[in-house]
């Protein structure tokens, strides 16, 4: 029988993966202007722009197809922070117009992935396909 545990680690590897694709892929689509614009206004190199193509892209497909799930976790989360440093500092001591929270959705962005890191990728995934496959060859010798 499936376990639910299971499942809840497929559906938050699925969401938290998905929603940032739509990030990279808006960068895909129109390039990293933006991006090179607000490393240069912090002083930092321009070249680093290309690194949103690790976090917002390869990150998120290797966590969505649970490949190597919890190091893409991990470069998830601290792709986003950087970010987070870099541009969107001041929302941590704010409110949004709604009266939310203003950081509330980096809060997301930074945690989500960090939870999958620590909770795994759960049997619906390639780590768990290739785990398996490892462990029956090394049971073979």
């Amino acid at each position: 029988m499936v376990g639910l545990t299971d499942i809840g680690k497929l559906v938050l590897r699925l969401v938290t993966g998905g929603l940032m694709l739509f990030h990279g892929a808006e960068k895909l689509m129109h390039g990293l202007d933006h991006v090179r614009s607000d490393l240069a206004a912090a002083g930092l190199p321009t070249a680093l722009a290309h690194g949103v193509y690790v976090g917002e892209i390869v990150a998120p497909l290797c966590i969505i197809a649970g490949l190597w799930t919890r190091l893409w976790a991990l470069v998830y989360a601290g792709s986003i922070a950087f970010a987070v440093a870099t541009v969107h500092g001041r929302d941590f001591a704010r409110l949004a117009p709604t009266g939310a929270w203003a950081a509330e959705l980096w809060v997301f962005y930074i945690v989500c992935p960090l939870v999958i890191a620590l909770v795994g990728p759960g049997r619906f995934s390639l780590d768990q396909l290739l785990l398996a496959r490892v462990s029956a060859v090394e049971g073979d010798r």
